[in-house]
């Protein structure tokens, strides 16, 4: 939907000092906690050991079965990310600070819109609650049967989830492709049409990335999902220290990421911590793994993902 003059109306007029009153942008750790890396194409392979090889002892003149590894190559993709914004050039030029400002505020607006996609594209993917276009997300990548724990909640649309994930090349990493294309482009004049196919002189710009999430083993995530606001179907700490003993030794992950009604949840699950009956501090972790906050897990998850 194209800006109209009433949008411009909106944002005249405000006080110069206040400025923009943000109330659309969110927290988005996932893109600051995370390992990142760039890649020159859009591709690659990763080689994963799925299993070792049979060894035993064995008693003199006697032989032993020869055996080898299992190894299994895993496609890790980046996927075009692309928001585009165009005005029709007497409106832009209709803001009081001028049209470049006016298209500032606008490639802001991009940005963190295309942040907060990322973000929730990560967990959901290509399925349910994320974009068909886009990469999978931890809900098509981790194991479903091994690596998770059901928290039980069973009001419909009012699941939420708490992923335990461990960054790192190996295992849970951003990808950029295109040699780590990020960019927002200049803005520039150009010819638009209407509707009806009649032109009229406005200014464009867009977004341009190649963003991608490698998931290297099926240790690098876990998931308690099913968390509600049914009664005891809330974030505990038994849950977390639950999800933490399905990774093998040596595999400990770096975050929890969840939401705040997780954290919420979270928090009113323990009890006191001293002599005054104070209530339990805000949690900023469990079991000694930090804890991120999102905005990008949803509260309103299907209890059938």
């Amino acid at each position: 939907m194209l800006p109209t003059l009433l949008d411009i109306a909106k944002l005249n007029g405000t006080d110069a000092v206040v400025g923009l009153i943000e109330e659309a942008t969110r927290v988005h750790p996932e893109l600051t906690l995370g390992a990142a890396r760039t890649i020159r194409g859009l591709n690659y392979k990763t080689k994963v050991r799925t299993g070792l090889p049979t060894v035993s002892f064995r008693a003199a003149n006697e032989g032993t079965a020869v055996s080898k590894s299992a190894f299994e190559n895993r496609l890790v993709e980046c996927f075009m990310l692309n928001p585009v914004f165009e005005v029709d050039k007497a409106v832009a030029d209709a803001y009081e600070d001028g049209a470049a400002v006016y298209m500032a505020i606008e490639g802001g607006g991009i940005l963190e819109a295309a942040m907060q996609l990322l973000a929730k594209q990560m967990y959901y993917g290509a399925g349910t609650d994320g974009d068909a276009k886009g990469y999978p997300g931890f809900i098509q990548a981790y194991d479903a049967t091994n690596m998770v724990v059901d928290a039980g909640g069973t009001t419909a649309t009012t699941g939420s989830s708490v992923w335990a994930v461990r960054w790192g090349p190996q295992h849970v990493q951003w990808v950029w492709g295109a040699n780590g294309q990020l960019a927002l482009s200049d803005v520039r004049e150009q010819r638009l049409t209407d509707a009806g196919g009649n032109p009229y002189s406005g200014y464009y710009q867009d977004f341009l990335a190649r963003p991608g999430v490698q998931v290297g083993s099926i240790y690098s995530i876990g998931r308690v999902k099913k968390l509600t606001e049914d009664s005891g179907k809330g974030l505990t700490d038994a849950l977390l220290a639950t999800l933490l003993a399905k990774f093998p030794v040596g595999v400990v992950p770096d975050v929890f990421l969840m939401n705040r009604r997780s954290l919420f949840q979270l928090r009113t699950s323990r009890t006191a911590t001293n002599p005054t009956g104070a209530p339990a501090p805000i949690p900023d972790e469990s079991f000694n793994v930090p804890i991120a906050v999102t905005d990008a897990i949803l509260n309103t998850e299907a209890l059938t993902l």
